[in-house]
């Protein structure tokens, strides 16, 4: 089914006058809707959900649901006493009254509001933006913090599970097309080398998870800079957007990952190492603003293992990115044969930076 008759299935006023494709994300497929009335225009997102990532795309779908729903009511009753307007997708059901529409060919779409007068950006502008990226997660996380997280199914089984990705590497790397690729580069050598140096750590957060020391609770999952709504009057965050990986799980991979996404400078895809690294001042400037929200809901536990989940997150990612071109590059997106090589290369000394500057951002993260 095409995306323009998917889109007069959702419950929406007005008719479809175009669907434009938004070449944006790696995942699902996105338009924007614009639809007419005789007296107004609306706009939404009109998305296809990934099945070869979701396998079951109505758990995500209960997911965004129950949690947006929470998450508005909260945001109506703080409207009154808050100093800017805080926004959140709204899902926009079916005529039916379903939360996604199937299609004849087994598609899952689904329909969601869109935000208003703000835009995203692939790279962190300046330490005022990594300041806001900061506050919209310790705000979003502080909103949702109540919700009980045994609610929420959990729509991918071992995402953010460290030690899972770390079996998965031991298995991919006895494979002969591994040992070839690891004969052929030194490069691909030095990591796994890397990677064997920090093999202990990798269990640090679920080792905390096992003996009680940190619980689930919802997290967004994927709270990367471009996922950071900035509202473009006032200039301040307004919203996160992206929530198809809401799910049960620790809320320090939500400050691990935003950290690792706004303060390299050099994102993800840098091919010169001497430019990555984590900037002390946009980190300084994201946790300021992640406090100021996360101060009403953090125990001392949660503080205790910032840190490690800042090391803990760029190892992880650069774990993933290795692993993948060991085995051929067989998950994530490629445009040349070593792609995942180098983005494995990146993490990796992202996660060095961290190591060596680690008395710097403790110190950040203490106040000082």
């Amino acid at each position: 089914m095409n995306p323009e008759t998917t889109a007069s299935h959702f419950n929406a006023p007005g008719q479809v006058v175009t669907v434009l494709n938004i070449d944006s994300g790696n995942v699902n497929d996105t338009y924007r809707v614009i639809k007419r009335t005789t007296y107004s225009e609306n706009q939404f997102i009109l998305q296809r959900i990934s099945q070869a990532v979701f396998p079951r795309p109505d758990l995500v779908m209960s997911n965004v649901k129950a949690i947006t729903d929470y998450a508005h009511d909260k945001l109506e009753a703080q409207s009154g006493n808050s100093k800017r307007i805080w926004q959140l997708p709204r899902v926009i059901q079916t005529r039916d009254g379903s939360d996604y529409h199937l299609d004849a060919d087994g598609n899952y779409w689904r329909a969601l509001s869109m935000i208003a007068s703000a835009t995203s950006h692939e790279k962190v502008l300046n330490p005022e933006h990594a300041h806001e990226a900061g506050y919209v997660l310790g705000h979003f996380q502080s909103i949702i913090a109540d919700f009980p997280a045994d609610q929420l199914a959990d729509t991918l089984p071992g995402f953010h599970i460290t030690p899972q990705y770390l079996k998965q590497f031991d298995k991919v790397i006895e494979k002969d097309e591994a040992q070839q690729r690891l004969v052929a580069s030194s490069e691909a050598r030095r990591i796994a080398e890397f990677v064997e140096d920090r093999r202990i750590f990798a269990s640090k957060l679920e080792d905390a998870v096992e003996s009680g020391e940190l619980h689930h609770r919802p997290i967004h999952g994927d709270p990367k800079i471009s996922n950071i709504m900035i509202d473009d009057i006032t200039g301040r965050g307004t919203a996160i957007v992206d929530l198809d990986t809401v799910k049960p799980g620790l809320i320090q991979y939500d400050f691990g990952d935003c950290v690792r996404s706004v303060c390299n400078p050099a994102g993800e895809e840098a091919r010169d190492l001497n430019e990555v690294y984590i900037d002390t001042d946009l980190f300084q400037a994201l946790v300021k603003g992640y406090l100021k929200q996360a101060d009403k809901f953090l125990t001392d536990a949660d503080r205790k293992y910032l840190y490690h989940s800042i090391r803990l997150i760029a190892f992880e990612l650069g774990l993933r990115f290795f692993t993948d071109y060991l085995a051929g590059d067989v998950y994530f997106k490629t445009s040349y044969g070593s792609q995942n090589l180098n983005r494995a290369r990146v993490q990796m000394k992202l996660c060095e930076s961290i190591e060596v500057r680690e008395l710097i951002l403790r110190r950040v993260l203490d106040g000082e």
